[in-house]
């Protein structure tokens, strides 16, 4: 069967309709239907709720408040390595960039200047750099964490498309990740810069930061860009970084020379939050204070 089969109906959808729509649902304050449509939801996805900071589930007022739930201290410790995993998830894909090539599946690659938002001297830092693509499913924490030291220097808000971000998806929509609405978020790390992409999808009402807020409560067609380099905005490794409100995908880029990938992290492979994601190849940041996500 053709990849493409089985993503045909999602160029018909009404994607911008049914996800504002899934954001009104989401942020709704309905008592006890909020509480069944969270049971519901636990029960179909398999939420491992001994894991959240508040395993009460009625005493989330709205469904946004269950989905970007915290985690209780000591359910992520955070690996000792220069690089850990921001998320949980699943690996899409992760690798070396084909000079401005990212691989997203057999027969579809997208360029770093599009995933971006067309900023071709940005996109340079990363020629023949790495890459890591994760997949936030329904039934994962869907908060977002630094994977090493950063500073903050840029916020770029690109709209685009709302596609589904599953692997079905993946394998059947060219440029998926370069095509859907996206938050680019810059930051300079102790060996260069490095770009955390909050990808957006079919259902996610909002994408949030935290020094912002929600980025894209207004859709208006037209990038968008926010400059920090004149303030210091600094986060640790293992700092909460931003949110997604229902599922979605996490693209990281770091330069040439700066890392070497955990042997473990394959496609489809799935990862948690705090776990190694990758050796400092070149200066590593300094030694961060280990705490416990959550």
């Amino acid at each position: 069967m053709s990849n493409r089969l089985p993503v045909l109906p999602q160029y018909l959808l009404p994607k911008k309709a049914l996800t504002i729509f899934a954001g009104k649902i989401a942020g709704a304050k309905a008592g006890r239907v909020t509480t069944s449509l969270i049971r519901w939801f636990i029960g179909k996805y398999g939420v491992n709720m001994t894991e959240a900071a508040n395993p009460d589930i009625r005493s989330y007022a709205s469904f946004n408040e269950f989905f970007t739930r915290a985690l209780r201290s000591g359910a992520r410790p955070l690996a000792d390595d220069p690089y850990i995993c921001p998320v949980d998830g699943a690996i899409s894909q992760c690798g070396a960039i084909q000079k401005d090539q990212i691989f997203q599946a057999k027969g579809h690659s997208y360029s770093t200047a599009a995933l971006v938002g067309g900023d071709r001297e940005l996109a340079a830092q990363f020629e023949d750099g790495s890459f890591a693509t994760v997949y936030l499913s329904p039934r994962d924490y869907h908060r977002i964490h630094m994977p090493c030291d950063g500073r903050l220097m840029r916020m770029i808000y690109v709209p685009g498309a709302l596609f589904s971000v599953n692997p079905t998806t993946a394998r059947g929509v060219p440029n998926l990740f370069a095509r859907n609405e996206r938050v680019v978020c810059v930051f300079e790390g102790a060996a260069g810069p490095f770009v955390l992409v909050l990808v957006g999808a079919t259902i996610v009402g909002s994408m949030q930061t935290t020094w912002h807020g929600v980025v894209n409560a207004e859709r208006k067609g037209n990038i968008r860009e926010w400059h920090y380099d004149k303030q210091y905005l600094g986060l640790k490794k293992g700092e909460e970084m931003g949110r997604f409100l229902l599922g979605s995908t996490v693209v990281m880029l770091f330069p040439q020379k700066t890392l070497s990938f955990n042997p473990a992290w394959a496609a489809e492979h799935p990862v948690r939050l705090g776990e190694s994601m990758a050796q400092a190849l070149t200066v590593t940041a300094p030694p961060a204070v280990q705490a416990d996500a959550g």
